[in-house]
């Protein structure tokens, strides 16, 4: 926790962060209830998130119980973040109310397995962008930046090299803006060819979406560059950070 708290500090004293609304904060929903595989990171991934939320003028609430998903509670969210989440997670009635608060203009972030999650509501599929299909092994890659004009790439290099679990998808939705994609000449499993994205976002039905596969690692959470990728997404969906 100490480790992460300083790696953020540090960020915020060295680099400009976005500019923010002037009135009062708003808040975020992380959900990270899991029926498949647990990733151990989720409780590195929440105390980060709680970190950049204070450090950036909103609020954080996280949770692992979906009897939250209704459409009276959802109000209180400018967007939730489905952190890690994996298999069947939400009942047909969680599903209605969370269809409808992005209806009504709300904001939904999936961090890495967030598209290991609901096989079944082909509404997500959308609303995310793809479906899990396989992984190699987590080894390094070359993450090429294929679009700048976004609070989650703006300061990201054209190249970005590290280590992570790296998703091949399934059921890609062509009508989401790719802003990072892999370059699977760099390492070893991968099965999207030439057009592998690995975070993109999109207006959706009245809301917003955003996604990044990356986040597997312990050690993203602790890295300023990961982090600063996240805290512009999350500002993205919340809708307080614009698209140049």
């Amino acid at each position: 926790m100490k480790t992460i708290t300083a790696f953020i500090t540090a960020l915020l004293l060295t680099t400009s962060v976005l500019a923010v609304h002037k009135h009062k904060a708003k808040k975020i929903l992380v959900f990270s209830k899991t029926t498949g595989f647990r990733h151990d990171c989720i409780p590195l991934a929440k105390a980060a998130i709680i970190q950049l939320g204070k450090a950036n003028g909103f609020e954080v609430d996280t949770t692992e119980d979906a009897s939250v998903f209704t459409t009276a509670n959802l109000k209180k969210y400018a967007a939730v973040v489905f952190s890690c989440t994996t298999g069947d997670v939400l009942n047909n009635e969680q599903q209605q109310a969370f269809e409808n608060y992005i209806h009504q203009g709300g904001g939904w972030m999936g961090i890495h397995a967030a598209t290991d999650t609901e096989y079944d509501w082909p509404w997500y599929n959308r609303l995310a962008g793809a479906w899990f299909l396989s992984h190699p092994h987590q080894q390094q890659a070359t993450l090429r930046v294929t679009d700048h004009n976004h609070p989650a790439t703006k300061d990201l290099p054209d190249e970005w090299i590290r280590k992570d679990e790296w998703y091949n998808f399934k059921d890609l939705n062509p009508d989401v803006h790719v802003l990072i994609k892999i370059d699977e000449s760099t390492y070893e499993g991968g099965k999207n060819g030439d057009n592998h994205p690995m975070c993109w976002y999109h207006n959706f039905e009245g809301g917003r979406s955003f996604y990044t596969e990356m986040g597997h690692t312990k050690e993203s959470y602790a890295d300023p560059v990961y982090l600063k990728h996240l805290l512009g997404g999350i500002q993205y969906t919340m809708g307080i950070a614009k698209i140049k």
